[in-house]
């Protein structure tokens, strides 16, 4: 199933013009922030081919960024290593979005939510949507928009950290991150309130 407008056309049926969707990437990996982002799309201009990060190659992700950043307006907010292990990583999630939403050209009417909780920080109405990514074009193209910054993240620090994999990982616990934790040990980059990290300390 692909997204559709569906969710964003109930709305301005409504007379709510500005819909922002809203996806993170980040909430699994051992290592790196979470990063969210708001993308409220030009309803006359609505990229082709948007459908959850997750279902789309590197490439195409790249190519959807572009059309993305041309034509919608778009947030992006970070929540850090710091703040993953203080406040723990849903709730830092949730910061990131409000920071995403905070982020965007002017605040939109309505905000669709990947997930089934709306952050208790946000003060705008919104819906929370499960499997958001694959129903709602909005939130897909927030998730593009979430996982391709992340990823460049990663890619940034797998330089001045090698060994750990993570431009290949993100800082997932796969196989090779996880050795290379035990053999190398913990960056200031790993979050420490997870369970694997904290072992190793």
């Amino acid at each position: 199933m692909a997204p559709s407008f569906e969710f964003e056309d109930d709305l301005r049926a409504r007379g709510l013009c500005r819909i922002a969707g809203v996806d993170e990437a980040g909430r699994g990996p051992l290592a790196g922030p979470v990063v969210a982002s708001a993308v409220v799309l030009d309803t006359g201009n609505i990229p082709a081919g948007l459908n959850d990060s997750k279902a789309l190659s590197a490439k195409k992700r790249g190519a959807a960024l572009d059309m993305i950043l041309a034509t919608a307006d778009v947030g992006i907010g970070v929540a850090s290593v710091e703040e993953i292990d203080e406040i723990n990583i849903l709730r830092a999630s949730h910061l990131a979005m409000v920071r995403a939403i905070e982020a965007l050209s002017s605040p939109p009417d309505h905000v669709l939510i990947d997930g089934n909780l709306v952050p208790r920080e946000l003060s705008l109405p919104a819906t929370p949507i499960v499997k958001g990514d694959s129903r709602s074009l909005s939130i897909a193209a927030a998730s593009i928009v979430a996982k391709t910054r992340r990823d460049a993240i990663m890619w940034d620090l797998a330089q001045q950290y090698p060994g750990y994999g993570w431009e290949r990982n993100q800082g997932y616990p796969t196989k090779c991150h996880k050795e290379a934790l035990r053999n190398l040990g913990v960056t200031p980059h790993h979050r420490r309130s997870f369970k694997p990290v904290h072992n190793i300390l």
